[in-house]
């Protein structure tokens, strides 16, 4: 190796006398290293002063992992079969996959569940070594060198099973039939960790094909901070695994919110860089609005990643646009910023208006409205919009001439058609005269008016180009992946075989009015950021607090659910960053409403990057207690993450909101 610069078993509760041995050799060792909180730099300090070896930090994290990563819900009918939420569970089920051979695994007293091949049960090959033999190696370079092999040396990841590693199992939380369950290669991003320095311990576990909270294979994860409640989705695994403290870092994935909301619900920092800035090849499904990115538990440590895995890449056409764009000095770099004058920051006041929003719905907001007057007297100049918010007078100009094709579908009235679908009269001219009349708009133009479904035809492409990448001898299509799998069985979360039935429906790929709104949003962000002289946007990450696991899902607004209503700008390719706000200290929870009907059975939104719950009318009950965390993000232009970082980092160390989950700390054992 080199460096760069299916029925469940029963799961066992003690650790193996080999497993024990390992951690009491460990903490020997490493007496003075404390991991709960751990940062890059102290790890690599520990290293550097011979406090610590890569090989012990591993086995550390095992303990925890073998601690902490057991189930969350009851499962009576089995991890295929509708779930039970626990109060005060003892596990998270946030690691789907351990980067263990079958030796050192049992040793440890994992289940094969956790093994990192269902199909290569031997699993000897020496060109995929395992985390402990690629911490072996880097712990016999330092010692042979004195220097660390590259950035991330020692670093532990947990990466999304979304994405590619050519040396354990990858379904995307899937319980597909592969003939080979490894992928043939990394993702470009894997690789580029393990280049430098990284060492990936585990897949994490997540809403399987991006949506929901949980899958198939791996089950449900829940939230360390109340795990009674949902982690965020898709990318659930990859948060509670940074906020239970089992790996350093972890990598996730958003197509809509599922790298922040996640990291939100975590207690975490998440960034969501510009699309084009860090390659998405190697992942299960790339999308339009689909971007890679990390959650840690300080800025500089997500920065830290993000310098490693961005930049160009051949394979993926759309880093072509970061040649040039990416800064000389590395990410990290930008985090040790404490004051923020001279920065001006506009309130996105469209996601915190109280006359959209219900009482329940706005326990978040007074939260980041205290982070806003902190931003303040870290010196920014803070932007408050007029009365109609940021973006409406940009909308109002820009509405007829960029969201064209969408909106003469949704007023025929003002844009008819015949019976071919043929324009009855001059269309080009009823949209000159509202551009100069806004009056005359059929509706009241919002943000909102630009989210809506994706491409015609975009995942059944997406689905099919992967599997004829991956090259598999059995699941060669989507259809094989519906046809040869299990699924699981839970209303709440609705039915994920029928979801991918229906993705495999379209004929043609249609993905202009996908991209027109897509430019369209970006367009009226860059403009009004331009026009009031913006360095960077604030807004809640979300204004809705972890729910229930099993609950009720918040209705749409205009179309675009649950945490699509705050952040679908987000998903148009601008980067974000969130950080700790705080925490709440009551919140209110949905239930059915009993004087309604109740919806068809599975019933729930269609698009990934949620949480799931079924979506039958419901009424809010509370407040009741309850501590959950609050996140802040702050966005701006494409490539501009050194200035959002300069503005988080500050943040971050003016106000250190981020706590660990109380139940889920040190071990007795632990050094």
């Amino acid at each position: 190796m080199t460096f760069k610069n299916r029925k469940l078993p029963s799961r066992l509760l003690a650790f193996s006398l080999a497993a024990a041995l390992s951690l009491a050799a460990a903490g020997a060792q490493a007496a003075d290293f404390q991991v709960e909180e751990t940062t890059i730099a102290d790890i690599q300090q520990a290293i550097l002063a011979k406090k610590l070896t890569a090989t012990e930090l591993v086995k550390i994290y095992l303990a925890r992992i073998k601690a902490y990563n057991g189930p969350g819900v009851e499962e009576p009918e089995g991890i295929l079969g509708p779930v039970k939420p626990i109060a005060n569970a003892k596990g998270i089920n946030a690691l789907i996959t351990l980067n263990l051979r079958p030796a050192a695994r049992k040793a440890w007293g994992f289940d094969d569940r956790k093994a990192r091949s269902m199909t290569d049960a031997v699993d000897n090959d020496p060109n995929m070594p395992d985390a402990l033999e690629v911490a072996a190696k880097l712990d016999a370079e330092f010692a042979k060198t004195g220097k660390l092999v590259g950035p991330l040396h020692g670093v532990v990841f947990a990466i999304k099973d979304q994405y590619d590693t050519f040396d354990m199992r990858t379904t995307s939380g899937a319980d597909a039939f592969y003939a080979n369950d490894r992928p043939p290669q990394d993702s470009t991003f894997a690789k580029r960790l393990r280049d430098a320095g990284a060492i990936v311990l585990a897949k994490a576990n997540m809403g399987e094909y991006a949506s929901g909270i949980r899958s198939a294979f791996g089950g449900t994860e829940v939230n360390p901070y109340a795990t009674d409640r949902v982690p965020g989705g898709s990318s659930g695994g990859s948060g509670m695994a940074v906020a239970a403290n089992l790996v350093t870092v972890a990598i996730a994935e958003e197509s809509g919110p599922s790298i922040r909301a996640p990291a939100q619900y975590a207690n975490a920092v998440g960034i969501a860089a510009t699309q084009e800035l860090v390659s998405r090849v190697g992942m299960i499904n790339i999308g339009i609005n689909t971007r890679v990115g990390p959650i840690a538990r300080t800025v500089e440590d997500a920065a830290r990643v993000l310098s490693v895995i961005a930049g160009y890449d051949p394979k993926d056409e759309l880093t072509a646009f970061s040649t040039g764009r990416m800064p000389a000095e590395p990410y990290e770099s930008f985090t040790h910023e404490t004051s923020l004058k001279g920065l001006r920051i506009g309130v996105v006041r469209e996601y915190m208006d109280k006359q959209v929003f219900s009482d329940p719905v706005y326990v978040n907001i007074p939260i980041v409205e205290k982070a806003i007057e902190d931003l303040r007297k870290l010196g920014a100049t803070i932007v408050e919009p007029g009365p109609e918010g940021l973006f409406t007078p940009y909308i109002r100009r820009y509405k007829p001439m960029l969201l064209n094709a969408s909106w003469t579908k949704a007023f025929p009235e003002l844009f008819p058609v015949d019976e071919k679908g043929k324009p009855v009269g001059d269309h080009l001219a009823t949209l000159v005269e509202l551009a100069f009349d806004s009056s005359k708009f059929p509706d009241k133009p919002t943000m909102r008016d630009f989210g809506g479904p994706g491409a015609v035809g975009e995942s059944r492409y997406g689905y099919n180009i992967y599997l004829k990448q991956r090259g598999d001898a059995n699941i060669k299509t989507l259809d094989d992946l519906i046809n040869k799998a299990n699924f699981f069985t839970d209303a709440s979360e609705g039915s994920k075989k029928a979801s991918l039935t229906s993705t495999n429906k379209p004929m043609i790929l249609n993905t202009a009015e996908r991209m027109q709104r897509r430019f369209a949003v970006q367009q009226i962000v860059l403009q009004c950021m331009a026009d009031l002289n913006l360095d960077a946007l604030v807004y809640p990450t979300g204004n809705i607090p972890a729910r229930k696991i099993g609950a009720q899902r918040d209705p749409s607004i205009n179309g675009i659910g649950n945490y699509g209503i705050w952040t679908f700008i987000g998903q148009q390719g601008l980067p974000a960053i969130t950080v700790p706000a705080g925490f709440t200290t009551e919140v209110y929870d949905r239930v059915p409403d009993p004087s309604a009907p109740p919806a068809p059975a599975g019933k729930r939104a269609a698009r990934g990057d949620d949480d799931g719950g079924a979506s039958s009318p419901t009424i809010f009950v509370g407040p009741v207690a309850a501590k959950l965390p609050v996140g802040v993000d702050f966005m701006g232009r494409p490539f501009s993450e050194p200035v959002l970082l300069k503005i988080a980092a500050a943040y971050e160390k003016a106000t250190h909101h981020r706590m660990a989950p109380p139940t889920f700390g040190p071990l007795p054992t632990a050094p």
